[in-house]
């Protein structure tokens, strides 16, 4: 598998994304002993953001690049711009890179030193991303990470694993599935996961999903 992991200075190592984390939860915890915030209240809104509203941002960038061939190159040229030009930008996404699941090429983002995420358009990382056995894991054994992840591919294809930093984030545009061809860019945007967008898992076909 091609080296193309960007690592830190080891003095970089807690980056923005950390201390912000660390700094969020501090104030959490203040506000939940004085009474200001409802634990159970703020989990719902963690929740949704992280699943739902974020997630939509980067389902959008996807569905458009699938039917608009012009933006798709603009995408993989320069995605801050891109994305920017959908309205989608802010802190965590000011370097952002887009990379094109194919048939001889699949994609996987991970974070080896912090948990470095295109807030933007992905919404919060999930509490996996942040975990010490997928950032260790996804560099060794990125193909028996996908299968953890129930992502089964070709030997033939080739896995390439990109390292996020406080400088550069990625974002994964999967295959677009066969059988979608009639679809509009919002129900095309409908079958886009979080987790495909970071390449643990691939986008189903309209009628798997439904069954699903």
């Amino acid at each position: 598998m091609p080296d193309h992991h960007h690592h830190h200075d080891p003095e970089h190592e807690h980056t923005e994304l950390c201390e912000m984390e660390l700094r969020v939860r501090a104030l959490q915890s203040v506000l939940t002993q004085k009474g200001y915030i409802d634990p159970a209240a703020l989990d719902v809104l963690i929740d949704t953001y992280q699943t739902q509203v974020g997630p939509r941002n980067g389902a959008r960038v996807v569905a458009r690049s699938w039917v608009d061939p012009q933006f798709r190159d603009w995408l993989l040229r320069d995605a801050s711009q891109a994305i920017a030009s959908l309205g989608y930008s802010g802190r965590q996404g000011e370097h952002l890179v887009a990379v094109e699941n194919t048939v001889e090429r699949h994609n996987l983002v991970v974070c080896t030193l912090c948990s470095c995420y295109p807030w933007p358009v992905l919404g919060l990382p999930p509490v996996w991303y942040k975990s010490a056995p997928y950032r260790s894991r996804a560099v060794k054994d990125p193909r028996g990470v996908l299968a953890d992840f129930g992502v089964h591919l070709p030997e033939r294809t080739e896995i390439r694993v990109w390292d996020s930093t406080a400088e550069v984030r990625y974002l994964v545009i999967p295959q677009r599935p066969a059988g979608s061809g009639d679809l509009s860019e919002d129900e095309l945007a409908a079958l886009v996961s979080r987790d495909a967008m970071i390449g643990t898992r691939l986008v189903e076909a309209p009628a798997a999903r439904g069954a699903a």
